[in-house]
């Protein structure tokens, strides 16, 4: 508990008791009225000094109508009630008011402290300091005056402080504050490391690309850190509602308090009376369970999410994710791994390893993803084969001239070109067709590997009754063999990267009112696509400026599961900010009819202020659970 909390915690017992004490003396001495209420004054102060001091500099700053100003008014209202005519004193109820209204200050603090805690984890992972390699020696120094380029030495047990390449060594990291996934992720030499990681296991030599301003670190940080400037709309609604409402709620109660004496035409006698119910309608109007419980509820959201390898940028954005109806995905990289390799082998003439070994060949000098997995299929590429004369046909394929022998490796439209018949396949995946010497001689079926968790990712989003739609560059074929597979509603296949931008904005034209859409990719050729999206999210967003940058939500970790618990969480958050505002509002409408009309004690008062706001930030809290 911090030390402000327990000074906190102490006031609310000392006055507690002093105002048991109070009490006990007021029963038991017949002290005058005077008297009384200075011992009274003592627990009052103790416990309401802060609330008193808070509503003064508001006044002084043009703010008067907030809960502190009510919360004086009522209470001071009381203490001064038992001095006029045909009313008795009611100190104790002061004191027990303003003694209850830090009870749920109390609970405010705590809850907010248990939000930061829950994004806590990812505030720490800001390095103190790096290990940089200058003049042939190891030097300590602060992680901003280390420049890209630079090389750095991380040890086991020290935080990643640049993103950057692994020259030398190998190690495990533990990711878990960046992606919430606690299974240590193993590094080696040439593979990216991003800062915020802890270094496990080796000691590590990398080579920085990027400034610490620029890492992937500061990004999250500075994310985190302004995610309050965005408000839902249920927190401007409350904002706002709270500047109107809270004037009015005084001058009802002013009102209250005098119309019905006058009426009566006996003013001096009813006035207390009235007065009396002005004041407990003035506490039970405070609304601090709606300006302290809906804020919160939205920032827990943020903060449990967050420990998920989640980032929501705002709580508007949970806002919009709740209202998700739409969800459309971009194929490589998101639903699928990215890595391309052959699944089958269909020869016409020879046999399988022959047909590879051509290909292969052909396909040497080629940096393309269709090649590249050709020359990891056929490991014998250094024999003695000689190969010359190789020609691209862009769009199509490669023509080469292997040991004297013309090859020529592509797609259909390469064999049309050369008046070649040749055959389909019916397993879906990319096919690649070989001919020699104006034979056909059989093809290749290249696929990319399907994500582990992406079947059951699609099946829980539509468990929801999410509609599902793919988008791709890839051929017909392969994009309806996924989209089969994994169950997606709806496909669009061989689009450019501007096509994917002008289907999606179609998809947007044609949504139902109050309906979002929101684009799933990989975060780095998406940008535009992310950025066009009602709610765009980035997927294994770690090291990757384009994700965190264009994205509204940034998901650290490459696993497509992690999009359905982002809605889960943001549908989660907005039940029960409604949950709290609808419970607040209800009590005290009751409560406040009953006051007006004389049923309605101090105590029930308390607790249509207090009570309510207790209850309500309970509730809120547990936005920071799964």
């Amino acid at each position: 508990m911090e030390k402000e909390t327990k000074f906190d915690l102490i006031k609310i017992i000392v006055s507690a008791f002093l105002l048991v004490i109070a009490i006990a003396i007021e029963k038991n001495l017949s002290l005058p009225m005077w008297a009384n209420l200075l011992i009274y004054l003592v627990p009052y102060f103790i416990v309401g000094f802060e609330t008193i001091k808070e509503a003064i500099e508001n006044i002084f700053h043009g703010e008067f109508f907030d809960e502190d100003f009510l919360m004086c008014v009522a209470t001071i209202g009381a203490l001064c009630i038992g001095f006029l005519p045909n009313t008795h004193p009611e100190f104790a109820e002061a004191v027990f008011v303003m003694l209850f209204f830090q009870v749920g200050e109390l609970f405010e603090e705590i809850a907010e402290g248990n939000s930061e805690k829950s994004i806590s984890t990812l505030m720490e992972i800001r390095p103190d300091y790096a290990y940089v390699e200058r003049n042939g020696k190891v030097e300590k120094v602060d992680p901003e005056t280390v420049e890209v380029g630079e090389i750095i030495v991380i040890s086991p047990g020290q935080k990643v402080p640049m993103d950057g390449l692994v020259l030398e060594g190998k190690s495990s990291l533990n990711t878990v504050a960046i992606t919430g996934e606690s299974v240590p992720r193993s590094v080696a030499e040439e593979d990216f490391i991003s800062s915020g990681c802890v270094n496990l296991t080796g000691t590590v030599r990398v080579k920085v690309t990027k400034k610490f301003s620029d890492s992937t670190v500061s990004k999250i940080i500075d994310l985190v850190e302004n995610a309050s400037e965005h408000k839902s709309k249920s927190e401007s609604f409350i904002t706002k509602f709270s500047k109107l409402y809270t004037p009015i709620v005084v001058l009802l109660a002013v009102l209250l308090a005098v119309i019905p004496p006058i009426v009566s035409g006996n003013f001096m006698d009813n006035f207390s009376t009235w007065f009396s119910r002005a004041l407990t309608f003035l506490v039970i109007s405070c609304p601090c369970a709606l300006v302290i419980s809906v804020p919160l509820t939205f920032f827990g959201g943020i903060g449990g999410a967050s420990k998920r390898g989640i980032l929501i940028k705002g709580s508007n954005y949970i806002d919009a994710l709740a209202r998700v109806q739409t969800i459309v995905f971009d194929k490589t990289g998101t639903l699928t791994e990215g890595v391309f390799e052959v699944v089958a082998i269909h020869p016409e003439l020879y046999d399988e390893n022959k047909l590879l070994h051509l290909a292969a060949h052909v396909e040497r000098y080629s940096t393309h993803p269709i090649a590249i997995s050709l020359k990891d299929a056929y490991e014998n590429e250094d024999d003695d084969c000689s190969v010359s004369d190789v020609q691209e046909y862009a769009g199509q394929g490669v023509r080469a001239n292997v040991n004297g022998n013309i090859v020529y490796v592509g797609n259909y439209k390469l064999m049309q070109s050369i008046g070649i018949e040749w055959k389909d396949c019916e397993k879906s995946g990319t096919i690649v067709h070989v001919a020699i010497d104006g034979q056909y001689f059989g093809h290749i079926v290249i696929s990319d590997r399907i994500k582990a968790d992406s079947k059951c990712a699609v099946d829980a989003i539509k468990k929801d009754r999410i509609r599902t739609v793919m988008l791709t560059g890839d051929h017909e074929n392969v994009a309806k063999g996924v989209a089969g597979e994994l169950g997606i509603d709806e496909y669009y296949a061989e689009l450019l990267p501007q096509d994917k931008v002008t289907k999606l904005e179609q998809l947007i034209g044609k949504k139902a009112n109050e309906s979002n859409i929101a684009f799933v990719g990989d975060g780095i050729n998406d940008a535009p696509v992310i950025a066009r999206a009602d709610v765009g999210i980035a997927m294994g967003a770690i090291g990757s400026d384009a994700a965190i940058e264009a994205a509204d939500v940034v998901l650290m970790e490459d696993k497509t599961s992690k999009i359905a618990e982002a809605i889960n969480v943001a549908k989660r958050t907005i039940k029960i900010a409604k949950q709290n505002i609808a419970f607040a509002i209800a009590v005290k409408i009751i409560v406040l009819v009953l006051a007006a009309l004389g049923f309605a004690p101090m105590w029930l008062a308390v607790f249509a202020d207090v009570g309510v706001t207790v209850i309500a930030v309970l509730n809120a809290m547990r936005t920071l659970k799964a």
